[in-house]
């Protein structure tokens, strides 16, 4: 089996100066995020133009903040019905992971319809929309965020792929 960083490195020298900066600068980037297997979303962002970086950090933050913030401390008792819950004998792990999934559900919906584009079930209605990465100034780059609900999954921290949700 031959060492990955010696390919990496023949990759990044068959780039063009310009492409080559911006592989490299795309591998400190996520590097910085501690992602450690992202030569593949680096040559797809420089090879065909999709803006991975930003695919990752939305969909690691919709995880981290709607999914995973279920299993913080005090976030059930945010809510009268689960301080009901718990004060009758609910299990808090129990209460906690249906908290988490119901959350994983919602998002996932609300990531499909946004890769729709448009809703199907409103027929006569000629308006869409799309998820558009943004530069650093706010403004749009052109390139549209894609295919989001099917890497939701991916961004579970556990490794286990939301596996912990359907227990």
């Amino acid at each position: 089996m031959s060492d990955p960083q010696p390919i990496q490195q023949e990759w990044l020298n068959s780039l063009d100066v310009p492409s080559r900066a911006v592989a490299q600068s795309l591998g400190a980037r996520f590097g910085a995020l501690g992602v450690t297997d992202s030569a593949d979303l680096i040559k797809s962002e420089v090879l065909e133009d999709l803006p991975q970086l930003a695919r990752y950090v939305l969909l690691r933050s919709l995880w981290r903040d709607a999914i995973d913030g279920w299993s913080a401390p005090g976030s059930l008792e945010q809510l009268p019905a689960a301080q009901r819950l718990l004060a009758a004998g609910a299990d808090r792990e129990d209460l906690g992971r249906v908290a988490r999934a119901v959350a994983y559900e919602a998002v996932f919906v609300t990531l499909d319809a946004l890769d729709a584009g448009c809703d199907m079930d409103t027929p006569g209605v000629d308006v869409g929309w799309v998820v558009m990465e943004s530069g650093e100034d706010g403004s749009p780059t052109g390139r549209a965020l894609s295919g989001l609900h099917e890497d939701l999954l991916t961004m579970d921290s556990s490794g286990r792929d939301g596996a912990d949700l359907w227990q």
